[in-house]
């Protein structure tokens, strides 16, 4: 194969396009589109995806066709790499690849467009923090624990979805609290989440609280959607960095693109170049 075409492709079967059939469509895609691929990785196989194991096999486009979380781990695996990435919408939502793509991208649209030779390389900025990076989006606070329903939700397991989403409910109502600091910004007694957007200019920064259980069940719903805008919010901005503290000194809760993690009482977050060439059509 002509080296300037060599793909590999990373696939998560766990995740919510990954099914035999989208594969099997997807492998076909990328092949009329003149980029067969070399290799498919499962990506829950841990495998060598590093700058280095790419450049020996002499890989040009990693396509990911996996969910956000799972995104977030190939590239920051792969920064410094001279390659590019495909992000294909492999996931349940598929916020990366809407941002590059457009907020109704398909995977064919994607592929013919990879066909026609119009998409080109881009570099996006990523949201840093002691434990790694979030390249779509970081939720502080105790509605990070929305994320267990949803992945309950994905599993099909209503009986436990309901049981997480009640745990969840008091967790964001009566968890740790999460208030910004450096700058002061928005309510001093802190919020049930403080959600996070990488944007060109800095992060955009939203704090979702609310005085009653009511209103923390209706944000809990609009969270387990991914759909945070529908929550009720404060719109605070956009900061290069801001520092934000757990009101009571426990750790913090976070969600990094879609993904639980808990951070340090006290966490730092601050807009940071993301190290590898993304495609995108042309702007």
């Amino acid at each position: 194969m002509d080296q300037s075409k060599s793909l590999w492709l990373v696939v998560n079967p766990a995740s919510g396009s990954n099914d035999d059939a989208a594969r099997d469509s997807l492998i076909e895609g990328l092949t009329k589109a003149g980029h067969a691929p070399d290799q498919i990785v499962d990506i829950t196989a841990e495998p060598d995806i590093s700058p280095a194991a790419l450049d020996r096999a002499g890989v040009a486009i990693l396509a990911v066709f996996t969910g956000d979380g799972s995104l977030n781990s190939v590239i920051c695996a792969v920064e410094g790499w001279g390659g590019k990435v495909l992000v294909l919408p492999g996931g349940t939502t598929n916020l990366l690849a809407k941002s590059l793509h457009g907020e109704d991208v398909t995977t064919e649209a994607v592929l013919a467009a990879l066909a026609a030779g119009s998409l080109q390389a881009t570099r996006r900025h990523a949201i840093a923090y002691s434990g790694g990076k979030a390249v779509c989006e970081l939720l502080a606070g105790p509605g990070a624990t929305w994320s267990d329903v949803r992945e309950e939700m994905r599993e099909g397991n209503l009986v436990a979805m309901a049981q997480t989403a009640v745990e969840a409910a008091k967790q964001t109502s009566s968890g740790g609290l999460v208030r910004l600091c450096e700058p002061e910004l928005g309510k001093p007694d802190g919020y049930g989440g403080v959600r996070l957007v990488p944007e060109a200019g800095g992060m955009a920064v939203d704090g979702y609280g609310s005085e009653g259980v009511a209103d923390y069940l209706k944000q809990g719903l609009a969270l387990l959607r991914r759909n945070f805008r529908e929550g009720p919010h404060d719109e605070l901005g956009e900061h290069a960095s801001i520092r934000c503290e757990t009101i009571d000194g426990s750790k913090m809760d976070l969600m990094i693109d879609g993904e639980r993690a808990t951070g340090k009482a006290a966490e730092t977050f601050s807009l940071a170049p993301l190290a590898v060439d993304l495609l995108a059509p042309a702007a």
